[in-house]
């Protein structure tokens, strides 16, 4: 039978893929992810496993079942030659005969037989079929039940009923009282990425089958558009995004509306700067990625290579033992697309992906634009909640009372659920891609948090950026360190070599995290690249054009110059070093003995002092010791020489302190003076 994929068995027995890893693990089998493969010796243990849990939680069913054919049997035998019963006579028994549908599922065979669709399924595997319950049971397949039950099939003539009209509810914005709180499965979000003449748009036509490319000029995405296709039963929604700079501009503004991206490699061409470009961004966002190696129908087409170039950039196949699920794709043709969106669908699957449909609606901006007819219009993604014509929603920079909602594909409609791309008209104003909307209960409270949003600063400029010098004021308590860094150099051997050298400086308390290595000069992609994920620029013999120099500028993103590669490592060395925990190490100053304890009113007890050796300062901390006890450890609240407030006493002289939260000090006791000094420590 060969070799069998996790996912694809867990398909055939009905189970998801968390399940069965679990099956799996319980089995001790050291497998690596859904995507690995099993021997059929290892599929049969599972077989057992799983078909002996179906055994005994059908159990009951099963003998009625059983039951129910014995009396079938006896029906028949009622009727049946005297011949056909006795076993003196060797004559087959009369097969039985079963309706079934003219394109019955192999559930459906099973059930008109009387058994489990689990044990149909084991059925079919001993015979060297693995195919699931709802696979579509073929002539082989109805031959194999028909011999090993003695079951005749007819199929039955299917007479379409007429269709009643079902009547609308006079109101369908209106929304309906439900329980909330329940989080349901929701449909994948997925953007397409890649090199600009790779195949893109042509695969996403392919897919959606619809004309997009010839409406375009050059091919070139004109227009931010999103579209819902179904597979197998499920639906998965894409977002036609112009590139990756669209795609990190919306996570630049806090927005995350991607669940998957489809990293689409020419197989003729193989890695371009823009690939590395796109890997870069999804990287730095941490979401799933599928690729799709397309134009395999052409003579050049060279795949292994492509997953080779993949690879070296760190992204593994699956089949070479990584986690990057590839997929051999002809646009074009349309072929491998099938196993593409079921791959699709699997990584969506292992993410859990849900939303409650009864929240109130929030999501993010797609693309908007002021219309001539229709005014302000924006594309967008519902990522929680419904939302309806007639609600009132609010932006980062626009509001508006939702006049009219327009599905996927162009028609009108009165609501939209999670993982839904719509396009809403009466906006009061256009808002930016990549903003967030929430509902809002009057158009009044609208205006009011739209007015306190504009006084307040913008999202980008909420965010302080990096810089080498401040980075460490910026980690968040419990977090590892680290620096990212986008490199662009002159030329391939630079960027290569001063990638190396910086790479190399991170130790196992501080990172170095490269985000992007290229060559050339510093674009707006490396700008929102580096706003997005928080990084700085290192620029080796190259300058940022017009663009990118401004945007930096108004989003404060560091951009740091070198011409010597030595001077760079210095400085990012530097700041790793900043990065460091300091070591904390205590130094001695002095030596204070209590020689006098004085009541004061509304201080308490105040101790006249004299400074034995070394110095007391204000700021110190003291430990009060009797008898070569340490009996408190803390800070000095009070410090007076004579009458006067001082910042020090020195040896010789006397004083009188008054202690930070500790009384019970006594004549006699000695107070160590002493302080917590933070030396800064060097990479080694």
């Amino acid at each position: 039978m060969g070799k069998v994929r996790i996912y694809e068995l867990a398909k055939i027995l009905e189970l998801d893929n968390k399940e069965m890893m679990k099956i799996l693990s319980d089995l001790n089998f050291e497998v690596k992810s859904h995507m690995s493969s099993l021997d059929d010796e290892m599929v049969e243990i599972v077989r057992k496993k799983v078909l002996k849990k179906d055994t005994v939680d059908s159990h009951k069913k099963t003998k009625t079942d059983k039951k129910s054919f014995r009396e079938e049997l006896t029906e028949e035998s009622k009727v049946a030659p005297v011949a056909q019963l006795t076993p003196e006579y060797a004559q087959p028994a009369a097969k039985r005969v079963k309706k079934i549908k003219p394109l019955p599922s192999i559930r459906d065979v099973a059930e008109a037989i009387g058994i489990s669709a689990a044990e149909a399924v084991k059925t079919l595997i001993s015979k060297g079929l693995m195919l699931a319950a709802t696979a579509t049971a073929d002539d082989k397949v109805l031959d194999i039940f028909s011999e090993k039950y003695n079951v005749r099939f007819e199929k039955e003539v299917v007479v379409e009923p007429r269709k009643e009209i079902t009547p609308q509810p006079k109101h369908p914005g209106k929304k309906k009282h439900q329980p909330k709180g329940a989080l349901l499965p929701r449909a994948p979000i997925v953007a397409v990425m890649g090199h600009v003449d790779h195949g893109k748009t042509t695969l996403l036509d392919s897919i959606r089958n619809t004309n997009v490319t010839k409406r375009e000029a050059g091919g070139i995405t004109q227009h931010i558009g999103a579209s819902v296709v179904k597979h197998d039963g499920k639906k998965i929604v894409f977002l036609d995004t112009p590139g990756h700079e669209a795609f990190t501009a919306m996570r630049a503004r806090g927005a995350q509306a991607t669940d998957v991206v489809i990293l689409v490699v020419a197989a003729d061409d193989g890695i371009m700067p823009q690939t590395r470009e796109a890997i870069a961004h999804v990287k730095a966002a941490g979401v799933p990625i599928v690729v799709a190696v397309n134009k395999v129908d052409k003579p050049s087409a060279r795949p292994d290579r492509v997953r080779q170039q993949l690879s070296d950039v760190g992204l593994v196949p699956e089949e070479w033992g990584g986690d990057v699920i590839m997929v051999d794709v002809s646009a074009k043709f349309g072929e491998g697309l099938p196993n593409l969106l079921e791959m699709l669908l699997l990584v969506a699957e292992m993410q859990e992906l849900k939303a409650d449909p009864t929240a109130e609606p929030s999501g993010v901006v797609i693309e908007a634009e002021l219309d001539k007819g229709k005014g302000p219009v924006a594309t967008v993604v519902v990522q929680n909640g419904t939302l309806r014509r007639g609600d009132v929603i609010i932006f980062d920079t626009a509001w508006g009372k939702i006049r009219a909602l327009v599905d996927a594909s162009g028609k009108p409609t009165d609501k939209a659920g999670p993982s839904t791309p719509v396009e809403i008209l009466g906006l009061a104003s256009v808002p930016q891609p990549g903003e967030k909307f929430v509902s809002v209960d009057s158009e009044r409270e609208a205006r009011e948090m739209l007015s306190k949003k504009q006084q307040e600063a913008t999202v980008l400029n909420i965010n302080r950026r990096a810089s080498l010098e401040g980075i460490f004021s910026q980690m968040k308590e419990g977090e590892m360190p680290r620096l990212n860094l986008v490199v662009k150099c002159d030329v391939q051997g630079s960027a290569e070599a001063l990638s190396t050298s910086l790479e190399k400086l991170g130790t196992n308390e501080v990172g170095i995290n490269i985000l992007h290595k290229g060559v050339g000069r510093i674009s707006e992609a490396d700008v929102t690249l580096a706003t997005a994920a928080n990084a700085v620029i290192i620029g080796f013999n190259v300058r940022p054009d017009v663009n990118a120099k401004k945007i930096a500028e108004e989003n404060e993103i560091e951009i740091r110059f070198y011409d010597i590669i030595y001077n760079a490592i210095e400085d990012v060395k530097s700041a790793l070093e900043g990065l460091l925990k300091p070591t904390l190490r205590e130094e001695s100053l002095g030596e204070v003995e209590i020689r006098k304890v004085f009541r004061v009113p509304k201080i308490g007890k105040v101790a006249g002092c004299y400074v034995k050796s070394g110095i007391i300062r204000r700021t110190s901390r003291v430990r009060v010791v009797r008898g070569g006890i340490v009996l408190w450890d803390g800070g000095i609240s009070s410090l007076r020489r004579i009458k006067d407030e001082v910042r020090e006493v020195r040896a010789g002289l006397e004083c009188g302190i008054n202690l930070a939260g500790f009384q019970d000090f006594e004549e006699e006791d000695i107070l160590e003076a002493y302080e917590i000094l933070e030396e800064k420590r060097h990479l080694q």
